[in-house]
């Protein structure tokens, strides 16, 4: 069973082959992938590697964790599960998403709106809310 490993931290003029070279060093087996930004083609800052087992997971973790690549320490940990409906290049990273997204009516992916118990108002115009709720709320009692 293969074993996904995510490689944040990474430079954003990185090329897929200097990945791969990093970690042929270790076994020549492993597979890379960086994640690009759509419109300029560089890296988006992280990455994938693919391992064939869960010991070679946590030595590959062991190693190159902080590891220092090209002035700036890798961060390495095994990937979350990809969610259903995901795109290709919108892996979940590590604690990086919530999985709250939606399409607008033009196709673009948005966030979709947060639970309604955690909604906490803008507080720029928390004074003029308590007014409108206290108006709301004479309004109700008159009606």
């Amino acid at each position: 069973m293969s074993i996904r490993l995510y490689v944040g931290n990474l430079p954003k003029e990185l090329e897929r082959q200097e990945l791969a070279a990093l970690f042929a060093e270790f076994d020549e087996t492993l597979t890379t992938k960086i994640i690009t930004d759509r419109k300029t083609g560089k890296c988006r800052g992280f990455g994938f590697v693919t391992v064939k087992s869960e010991e070679q997971a946590d030595q590959v973790i062991e190693k190159f964790d902080g590891f220092l690549f090209k002035e700036t320490p890798l961060k390495i940990e095994r990937a979350q599960p990809r969610e259903k409906g995901s795109e290709e290049g919108e892996e979940a990273a590590p604690a990086a998403s919530n999985g709250n997204r939606k399409k607008n009516s033009k196709g673009k992916k948005t966030a979709a709106p947060a639970e309604p118990e955690s909604v906490q108002p803008d507080p720029r115009w928390a004074q003029e809310l308590e007014k409108l709720k206290e108006l709301l709320s004479t309004q109700t009692a008159n009606s």
